[in-house]
């Protein structure tokens, strides 16, 4: 099994250009890549062990499945150069938060925000910006959990605290998430007629696959009574824009 550093470096072979931009840095650079690779560890052994603990409690893994990635070269240039910074191994650290990405995938709305909650309470991490497009969906629809975490990687010589981006959402969030992508950034939607059409069958798409979401939760909470929402969760649900055809939370 190949590791995400891996992936990352076997991933650039067709890309000629892109290792001019870290020529004078490609020690450093690799570096680097590897120390995202190794917080992308941590972060996971961190959902695993929540994830363990919570099914005994429970007796339910509120987390289905963990993905994870370190972003390729070609995609962190091409984002220092849309933020208007230098390219360089200093730079990546400053300005990007997102080289090393985890995606963990839950059954149900409100496991998102145990998840997210017991994760922030540990106290080797760190919140640097959370953004929460469920309660806040963007104007396509888009919805999920996003935190920007620093966590503490030991290595040989020194404890290094490095940013990785924990994106947290339900199954029918990533499959519409995923869909949305092939549709719209695989292929460049521009070249399509009426994508102004198109933008809106996404965007009520993902509107229904949000109801279902609600109304799997509500299914849920009748099966597990005894695993209520602290308050301020079950508060949270209640405010989300989403129709729920008469169905209460």
């Amino acid at each position: 099994m190949e590791s995400e550093l891996q992936k990352t470096f076997l991933d650039t072979t067709d890309i000629p250009d892109i290792q001019t931009y870290f020529v004078n840095q490609a020690f450093e650079f690799q570096e680097l890549m590897m120390m995202y690779s190794c917080a992308i560890r941590e972060m996971r052994t961190k959902l695993e062990v929540l994830n363990d603990e919570l099914s005994v409690h429970h007796q339910r893994n509120p987390i289905e499945f963990i993905t994870s990635r370190v972003k390729k070269p070609l995609s962190i240039v091409e984002k220092l150069h849309r933020y208007g910074v230098p390219v360089s191994v200093e730079s990546v650290e400053k300005n990007l938060n997102d080289v090393a990405g985890v995606r963990v995938i839950c059954s149900f709305i409100d496991d998102i925000y145990t998840v997210a909650d017991m994760l922030l309470r540990q106290d080797d991490i760190t919140l640097i910006k959370k953004k929460d497009y469920i309660e806040h969906p963007k104007d396509n629809g888009y919805r999920s959990l996003h935190l920007i975490i620093e966590i503490p990687v030991f290595f040989s010589n020194q404890k290094k605290n490095m940013r990785v981006e924990v994106q947290i959402r339900t199954i029918a969030m990533d499959f519409w998430a995923s869909v949305d992508h092939q549709l719209k950034y695989k292929q460049n939607i521009e070249d399509v007629e009426n994508t102004d059409e198109l933008s809106a069958e996404l965007k009520e798409c993902a509107d229904i696959i949000a109801q279902t979401d609600a109304r799997m939760q509500a299914i849920k909470n009748k099966i597990y009574p005894g695993n209520a929402l602290p308050k301020t969760n079950m508060d949270k649900l209640k405010k989300l824009t989403i129709p729920l055809n008469n169905r209460k939370i």
